[in-house]
């Protein structure tokens, strides 16, 4: 069974402090890959990075000398860095789902 856990509560910084937001997730995948989101007040989530195994992607928004993001064994905790106060909003973590039906 996929899951992925995040701490609950605020994470309270100052600007040009570096913030840590943890995420753990678990998987029968052998490849996951992890997405992090943020969303802001009345907005849509905004794709900030996926990281894999094998390949790290940043949206071009979110700088990967700011946003940054290592997945090791099973969590994959965001690093912002520098804060700027428009960095404050919810920041969600997710996996990419396991298809029920095995790829041929």
């Amino acid at each position: 069974e996929d899951k992925v856990t995040q701490p609950p509560g605020d994470v309270i910084l100052t600007q040009g402090q570096t913030a840590t937001l943890n995420c753990t997730f678990s998987t029968i995948r052998s490849d996951p890959y992890l997405f992090w989101y943020k969303q802001e007040v009345n907005s849509y989530p905004k794709f900030i990075l996926r990281r894999s195994l094998y390949s790290a992607d940043n949206s071009p928004e979110f700088v990967k000398d700011r946003f940054d993001a290592e997945l090791k064994d099973s969590s994959v905790p965001l690093m912002i860095q520098d804060l700027h106060v428009s960095d404050s909003a919810v920041y969600y973590c997710a996996l990419r789902p396991t298809s029920e039906f095995p790829t041929v």
